[in-house]
């Protein structure tokens, strides 16, 4: 297991390395001006002493290997760069979205999980029956509709018709609510993006979960459990569900590497203020810092779950704990 668990050290390592170093060379090859990457489109607007400070701040006068230590040094101590369309540091950007970020795709992956599993166990223990038809239909319905459009049928119906929730935000701007105000407030908001999110994604636990369970029930132990007359709660949840979860825990542990940028679409159809909704902005005023930020921050939560669900896995699963020694 030692060894193991040191091979994938070493491997994630390097993904590690390579991703920092793309993300490095990347605005270094582009053509052009490395000032408009920097300072966008404005630096035309720039005094020739603006620039020269940019220049000599970001340390592009000096060498290719000098900017990559500076570069390899900044990150690891939190230095993302300066965002000149917002007119603040990168890293304050960051720490103030990320928050909401976490709430609504957190929230979202624990409830999009709970229910595949449950209708997942359910369609497998009924499988072939009506039940188990119209889940699968439902569900496989519900994967074929894109977010966006799922967003603005619920912004359509419960925001601008029967104005049961607010239209977009993540609260309201001009209320000084505190205590359990701001507590229902957030929670008012956060509700049609996150069921938004729920429906787009419960199909993929719920897949995972029958074909899972599926073949879990066609495991000789579970024949015999029912030769012997096991009831059959005892059989559908100790013995089949329990071990049909391995592969859904895994894909939970890979779900959580896409939480800070897989909600993007969502974050921007309710204009709420998430890491997804900052990249798009970005990416609209041509903010390449930041742009280049949330990019490597996505890539490396992607990295560390990888990395988390690859060691995770043996030991949920003893099986392939053993196999690796």
């Amino acid at each position: 297991m030692t060894k193991f668990i040191t091979g994938k050290v070493i491997q994630y390592g390097i993904v590690i390395f390579l991703m920092l170093t793309l993300n490095f060379l990347l605005p270094r090859l582009m053509p052009g001006n490395p000032l408009v990457f920097l300072a966008g489109e404005d630096v035309g607007f720039m005094s020739t002493a603006e620039k020269e400070a940019i220049l000599e701040k970001h340390g592009l006068n000096d060498s290719l290997l000098k900017q990559y230590g500076a570069y390899i040094k900044n990150i690891f101590t939190g230095d993302f760069g300066y965002s000149y369309q917002q007119k603040m540091p990168i890293i304050d950007l960051l720490k103030e979205r990320m928050p909401w970020t976490f709430l609504l795709t957190g929230l979202g992956l624990v409830i999009s999980t709970i229910l595949g599993i449950i209708f997942g166990a359910i369609a497998a223990w009924k499988r072939g029956t009506r039940t188990d038809v119209n889940l699968l239909t439902g569900f496989m319905f519900l994967s074929a509709m894109p977010s966006f459009w799922v967003g603005m049928i619920l912004v359509s119906i419960f925001a601008s018709q029967l104005g049961w929730f607010p239209v977009f935000g993540a609260e309201s701007a001009w209320n000084n609510y505190s205590g359990w105000e701001r507590f229902v407030d957030i929670g008012r908001h956060l509700v049609l993006p996150l069921t938004t999110l729920v429906l787009i994604s419960v199909t993929s636990t719920f897949m995972i979960m029958r074909y899972s369970m599926l073949n879990v029930l066609g495991e000789d132990y579970i024949m015999m459990a029912k030769a012997k007359g096991v009831k059959e709660k005892v059989i559908k949840y100790k013995h089949a569900m329990r071990n049909a979860l391995l592969p859904v825990a895994t894909v939970f542990m890979l779900s959580l590497g896409f939480m800070l940028g897989g909600a993007t679409v969502i974050e921007t159809v309710f204009a709420y203020p998430g890491v997804g909704r900052l990249m798009f902005e970005s990416v609209l005023s041509r903010d390449y810092p930041l742009i280049q930020a949330t990019f490597l921050i996505i890539t490396f939560s992607v990295v560390i779950a990888n990395f988390l669900a690859d060691i995770l896995y043996p030991l949920l699963d003893p099986k392939v704990g053993k196999d690796n020694g």
